[in-house]
């Protein structure tokens, strides 16, 4: 069975291959802030469901397989009662940095499944995971040095675990790959809810 992952992330990809998964990744090409404004009166969880769900369905859509599960992820931070994604320039950066330092924030990822049988798509199921993360307080220097890698700019809530940003979280509650992008418990029940055992897609 195929898996293809919807998404251009390599921090998802990574997560994918060290736990024995080798996906085909597919970038759906959905406008997420346009899709994110649509949604606004919804839930933080409900949010980033909905665009992990139009990630994978517009992926679905290409897939011909004859047998294939489609995961779409989407991650967003909340920090203040603000639901805040990629920031894409650094000043932005510098401001989330500026209410997250010291402090504590919720990382939330929205997965949904497609399952694909016989060339069409017969069942899905979606689900978010929520992880608090504790942010230490990066001395200017550092957080000068952090913004000019770029690093931040492309990542939900302006930092990563699993890269630079490590060096400035000082701890999480919760699940550490749904914070680098795709939660592994979570993947793993919802392949069950549409009737994959998650072995099976194991390399053999």
């Amino acid at each position: 069975m195929r898996f293809v992952l919807a998404s251009a992330s390599p921090a998802r990809l990574a997560v994918l291959r060290a736990a024995g998964i080798e996906p085909d990744v597919m970038v759906s090409g959905v406008d997420e802030d346009a899709l994110a404004a649509s949604v606004a009166d919804r839930s933080p969880g409900e949010i980033v469901t909905a665009l992990a769900m139009a990630k994978a369905e517009a992926v679905a859509a290409t897939v011909a397989d004859s047998e294939a599960v489609v995961v779409g992820c989407d991650s967003m931070l909340s920090i203040g009662g603000e639901l805040v994604g990629k920031p894409g320039e650094p000043e932005i950066a510098r401001k989330r940095w500026a209410q997250m330092a010291g402090g504590t924030g919720e990382l939330l990822t929205g997965h949904a499944v497609l399952r694909i049988e016989n060339g069409g798509r017969t069942r899905h199921a979606v689900g978010s995971q929520t992880t608090t993360v504790r942010f230490a307080d990066p001395d200017p220097v550092e957080l000068d040095a952090y913004l000019a890698t770029g690093e931040p700019l492309n990542v939900a809530g302006a930092f990563t675990l699993d890269g630079l940003g490590g060096w400035f979280v000082e701890g999480i509650d919760g699940d550490p790959s749904s914070v680098i992008g795709i939660s592994l418990p979570l993947t793993r029940r919802l392949l069950a809810e549409v009737g994959v055992s998650v072995v099976k897609l194991w390399r053999s």
